[in-house]
């Protein structure tokens, strides 16, 4: 049996694509998902063999699912598209199957059939599964920063902005995200996270802080170039002298 999940922000598709499904002695629908985020907790608590992906969701869009969950964990893929240039261009160049809305129950019919071959031919060290990372290694590097981190603490999985973080904290190979009166332990480390993020937005002013320079309200000079950064909700932190060149700069400038 191939184990099928539905993912699609839209309640007609979803129900499309079941009643699509029910006819097919072989497939078993293990779940639906309306948006990205229950995708990807659906994804790696269910395992399925088999997604039918919407990719234009609010929030968390389909690649953003695909990206976030982990590897090995990374179903066989239809992807579910209204007309996307970008989108399309990606799936072509990798050769990567999709139902282009709206699509027929031939259409349909002949998605589901090839998924079935490259299931039963290639798994997980299949031909498929191959261009499929190297299509999420691809878009990650056109994305170049993430504009979404995601968190997976106590069996929950949080999808945060990151223009909503303050600042980070680094601890070892953690670093704990604080989001306003809550923060989030993410397994990272700061250098990671420091590439990840773009360098418009944050900077990193110790060996152990990140910081959302949009939430910095006031800089005070400490020693030897040193300064100490207030925040917006009045948070203190300081920075070293290794790291304060950004720190110097703003400060010339203001």
């Amino acid at each position: 049996m191939i184990r099928a999940l539905i993912v699609d922000d839209e309640p007609l598709a979803r129900e499309k694509i079941r009643m699509l499904l029910a006819g097919e002695a072989d497939v078993e629908l293990v779940g639906e998902c309306g948006d990205g985020a229950q995708a990807v907790a659906a994804i790696e608590k269910l395992g399925p063999d088999l997604v039918f992906l919407d990719v234009q969701m609010p929030e968390v869009d389909g690649f953003g699912v695909l990206d976030a969950v982990r590897r090995e964990r990374l179903p066989a893929v239809i992807f579910v598209t209204a007309y996307d240039r970008y989108a399309l261009k990606a799936f072509e160049v990798h050769a990567l199957d999709y139902l282009l809305k709206p699509f027929d129950r031939d259409r349909f019919q002949a998605a589901l059939d090839r998924a079935r071959a490259e299931m039963t031919r290639g798994g997980e060290d299949g031909p498929v599964m191959r261009r499929l990372l190297q299509m999420i290694d691809g878009l990650r590097a056109e994305r170049r920063y993430a504009s979404r981190l995601v968190v997976r603490e106590s069996g929950r999985i949080t999808f945060l902005r990151a223009d909503e973080i303050d600042y980070i904290e680094g601890a070892g190979n953690y670093a704990r995200l604080h989001v306003g009166k809550q923060n989030h332990l993410l397994r990272e480390t700061m250098k990671t996270l420091e590439g990840r993020l773009d360098p418009e937005k944050f900077a990193r002013i110790h060996r152990s802080i990140i910081v959302n320079l949009d939430r910095i309200r006031r800089l005070e000079s400490s020693f030897h170039g040193e300064y100490v950064v207030i925040l917006a909700d009045g948070v203190r932190l300081g920075s070293s002298r290794g790291y304060s060149e950004r720190l110097q700069r703003m400060a010339a400038e203001g």
